[in-house]
């Protein structure tokens, strides 16, 4: 495994919309394990193919449960309101209060090409969805209020 460089705001990759995957394959499998480690060197909790330069429908998210790695993610129910703060490890230093879902569901695939649905609620369904905002060149600042530079390192997604 690898841990590959996150593209930073201004990066056209971030802006564009995400390819989705055909088919799950060695070298897919390969980009999420890079990505799992390069989210987890860089202290994030959730990271998209295009943060690591690459236009694929790709995110992995960890909210301290384990690695949830998924390939063509779609929303397909969300409910509720929430409002908190959110980073992102392509804006660092940078905060701002998002109004998400508070709770969703996710379907896509797993490493192994297989259907997987993800229901989630709280913490891990506000890292879904900013991961899958990312697939659709969608950065947190879009969305937020109250932005701010952070002094101290709040968790990035």
């Amino acid at each position: 495994m690898a841990i590959l460089p996150i593209r930073k705001e201004g990066d056209p990759v971030l802006r564009q919309k995400a390819q989705p995957v055909p088919k799950v394959t060695k070298r897919i499998v390969k980009l999420l394990q890079d990505m799992e480690e390069t989210m987890y060197a860089a202290d994030g909790v959730g990271l998209a193919a295009p943060q690591v330069g690459v236009s694929e429908r790709l995110i992995v998210v960890d909210v301290g449960d384990g690695p949830i790695h998924l390939v063509n993610p779609v929303l397909v129910a969300a409910e509720g309101s929430v409002v908190d703060v959110e980073g992102c490890l392509s804006i660092p230093g940078v905060v701002g209060y998002v109004e998400r879902a508070q709770k969703v569901v996710v379907d896509g695939l797993d490493m192994k090409g297989r259907p997987r649905r993800v229901e989630a609620e709280d913490w891990l369904a506000r890292a879904l969805q900013h991961e899958i905002d990312h697939l659709d060149g969608i950065l947190f600042i879009d969305k937020a209020t109250g932005i701010t530079k952070q002094e101290d390192g709040a968790d990035s997604t």
